[in-house]
């Protein structure tokens, strides 16, 4: 009787996520073979691709973000390398949002305690996430395999690079089912289990930037080197995949047992007491209170990639070796000028993106505000609907800018103190970074409108982000026209350093930003609290 209603659950979940999944599984799914393609094109020889494998492989940064090309020599052994450790990061990232979406959200919205007085079992909400989260997995599985495959790849290896990306994930749902067993809020459930996703991230690159002769065996600890280790296109591991199917059960049967012991909408971790005396606080003082840990750690994670880059981007050039097509690219997406300008560009546009994540997250806390009915005794008294917003919307606006400003520093500093430049480094990189704030606002913008105008659909906040990273990052690797490029707002921005600076794109993007803001708030103003 647990398990009563799980199948009307899952149909319930399939559509409510009816946008945001099929745009997860279809861009997890899909990036293999759009890089593939480009790689065909980029490196036609055996020996541009054994010199571009090298180049990597030789700079202990770009080793700790890519792994090991265990087939330096084929299309696929390059496709396993650039997409085994960070594909494997966002399918744990995106069964993380679902399970604790599915589980956590649902009990403390108190959802769950109305489905659990009917007859719905007690383990079916965390039974129909799971099923979600295969279901989601094994589709981005199929996609992979079928699109390596139409690509001209050895079909084992598709098969394994797909199967990898699929179990990885799983463990990563496991690990977040347990995790919600623990906490009793959904935005703790998420900060933890990503916070772990980043921990084993950053442990796999350890190992792998160390080498064969150093720490390698700290790969081995994590479940995003599990799947590099399986090594697709190469000697296929298949008991690999037995590990980690392996440590997805154990977690899994662990959430279960944890599921059935605590009470409905706690916790196993006691919450922490607030203070034994009260103090008079603004909006924006709430806004900090609530906000800070996201804030921090976000910052904290861009210092740490901006050092990462910072010390890479002096060696590009070894990366390059062999492949004129890829200089050429490269110096294109920096602008007229050197390679490393370049390369410090494109990395530059992937941090905004990700910048626009954290803005897209901060402006949904006022829908989790609202959910949660936190806001009504705050509006009963003297405080304003705009003023309340205001303090929110300083952190999914003026707060983006902290995480990209100590990428931007970082980055700077590293790079100018291996070039012997200092100074002009830091502050052009800086400046850089900066600039990608108008694409950032213009997502957070949406995300603020649908609060304001359309409530229910905020979750397609997260499609823009998606559709950003796809048109903007991928969009020349899938051949789409130009207009279809111009949909993401990173593509109108001036690709710095190097690049020219352009007031016009960059004060659109702004105006787009605010008058979005802007409709969110009057929306918010005139339709009932929820």
């Amino acid at each position: 009787m647990n398990y009563v209603g799980t199948w009307p659950l899952v149909r319930l979940a399939l559509r409510r996520d009816r946008i945001s999944l099929p745009i997860w599984v279809l861009i997890l799914g899909g990036i293999p073979s759009a890089l593939a393609g480009s790689l065909t094109k980029l490196y036609p020889t055996v020996q541009s691709r054994i010199d571009y494998a090298s180049g990597l492989e030789s700079n202990p940064a770009t080793a700790a973000l890519y792994g090991h090309a265990f087939s330096p020599d084929t299309i696929g052994g390059l496709t396993a390398m650039r997409i085994g450790a960070i594909g494997a990061a966002l399918t744990g990232l995106m069964n993380i949002l679902l399970i604790i979406r599915h589980t956590r959200a649902e009990e403390q919205a108190g959802r769950r305690e109305l489905l659990g007085a009917g007859a719905v079992g007690r383990q079916a909400p965390l039974a129909a996430a799971f099923v979600m989260a295969v279901i989601a997995d094994l589709l981005i599985a199929l996609i992979c395999t079928l699109g390596l495959k139409a690509r001209e790849q050895d079909p084992t290896g598709a098969l394994a690079l797909g199967l990898g990306l699929a179990l990885c994930g799983l463990v990563f749902a496991a690990i977040a089912a347990v995790v919600a067993q623990l906490t009793t809020s959904s935005r703790s459930a998420n900060g933890i289990s990503i916070a772990l996703l980043g921990g084993f991230f950053i442990l796999r690159g350890l190992g792998d930037a160390s080498g064969d002769g150093g720490a390698h065996w700290l790969s081995w600890l994590s479940p995003i080197g599990w799947g590099q280790q399986l090594r697709p296109f190469a000697t296929e591991r298949w008991w690999v995949l037995l590990l980690m199917l392996a440590a997805a059960v154990v977690l899994a049967l662990a959430a279960w047992t944890l599921s059935a012991r605590r009470d409905m909408g706690a916790g196993l971790l006691a919450d922490r007491p607030g203070s034994a005396t009260g103090e008079r606080m603004g909006t924006f003082a709430l806004a900090w209170r609530l906000q800070r840990g996201s804030l921090l750690g976000w910052t904290f994670g861009f210092a740490v990639v901006g050092v990462v880059i910072g010390s890479a981007a002096k060696d590009v050039g070894k990366v390059v070796n062999g492949s004129a097509k890829v200089q050429d690219a490269l110096e294109k997406m920096g602008g007229r000028t050197a390679l490393v300008d370049a390369f410090l560009a494109a990395m530059i546009a992937l941090l905004g993106l990700a910048a626009a994540a954290y803005a897209v997250s901060s402006a949904l806390r006022l829908r989790a505000e609202e959910n949660d009915h936190r806001i009504e005794p705050l509006l009963a008294g003297s405080v304003t609907r705009g003023g309340w917003m205001a303090g929110h919307l300083a952190f999914a606006f003026i707060g983006a800018a902290v995480p990209l400003a100590a990428a931007g520093l970082t980055m700077g500093l590293v790079h100018g103190a291996r070039v012997g430049d200092v100074g002009g480094q830091t502050g052009r990189i800086l400046g850089a970074a900066l600039v990608q704030l108008p694409a950032v606002w213009v997502l957070a913008g949406i995300a603020v409108a649908l609060f304001g105008l359309a409530p229910r659909l905020v979750a397609v906040s997260w499609a823009g982000v998606g559709l950003a990273l796809l048109f903007g990052q991928f969009g020349s690797a899938l051949d789409l026209s130009q207009g279809v490029r111009d949909i993401s707002p990173f593509t109108h921005l001036p690709r710095l350093p190097g690049g020219e600076f352009q007031a016009l794109p960059v004060t659109v993007l702004v105006v787009i930003a605010i008058v979005l803001a802007a409709a969110g708030l009057a929306g918010f103003r005139r339709r009932d609290v929820s």
